[in-house]
């Protein structure tokens, strides 16, 4: 048997996936509130003015900022709402809400503990708590040793980035040395094969001094007349 708490966390889940993939519905971007919104069924994807029937805000369907008819949508900013505003404002490092949006898919995330490094579980996309910006090509995490962002990484990532150099430095020690071994290898092989085939240079130098002496002598003798 499933507990009753675990059941309740996967219908939650569900419902939450349905209205993502639901063109017709979407949440109400304020923290405060995250209501269900219901859109117009004609053109859905199209941007259009929607109003929370529970907090009152207007806001966006597309961007989930502010309503702003003959704008373009600015997807790139993050945007929120505070509670009871119907305006949006942009994160601050400062910023230390338990809840944003990811800056791709929008779908609401919780820190409750952990490192600044965020992965959002719907899209996968990889970016920082504070400031929103994407992680996705950024491995060895840089993004936190300069910039407003420096040194709020978390504890857990600290060290993690310490393993890793650990392990960096470890497989650069291999690597060298793996590299002295080749050469050591390659001169003790050059002196090997000296050494096997000194005796054979031993006895073959006489011939070739006699061999260059005849010819020597050959090319000294007159021409018969």
């Amino acid at each position: 048997m499933v507990a009753a708490e675990i059941m309740q966390k996967y219908k939650k889940l569900q419902f939450e996936r349905e209205v993502l993939l639901d063109p017709c519905r979407t949440w109400c971007p304020s923290s405060s509130c995250q209501a269900v919104c219901k859109l117009q069924e004609k053109g859905p994807q199209n941007p259009q003015l929607v109003q929370c029937t529970s907090c009152d805000i207007e806001f966006c369907s597309s961007c989930k900022a502010n309503w702003h008819p003959g704008q373009v949508c600015q997807e790139n900013l993050p945007i929120t709402f505070l509670p009871g505003e119907s305006s949006s404002a942009q994160k601050t490092v400062e910023d230390d809400v338990p809840i944003k949006r990811c800056p791709k898919c929008k779908v609401y995330i919780e820190r409750d503990e952990g490192c600044a490094q965020m992965m959002c579980k719907n899209c996968k996309h990889a970016f920082c708590w504070y400031c929103l910006e994407s992680l996705d090509d950024d491995f060895l995490l840089i993004h936190y040793d300069k910039g407003p962002c420096r040194n709020k990484l978390g504890l857990w990532t600290q060290t993690r980035r310490r393993h890793h150099g650990r392990c960096t430095g470890r497989t650069t020690n291999k690597k060298k040395i793996i590299s002295t071994c080749i050469v050591v290898g390659i001169f003790a092989g050059f002196g090997l094969l000296l050494l096997v085939a000194s005796p054979f240079l031993l006895l073959a130098t006489p011939f070739v001094l006699c061999c260059k002496c005849k010819c020597s002598k050959g090319d000294d003798d007159p021409l018969p007349t």
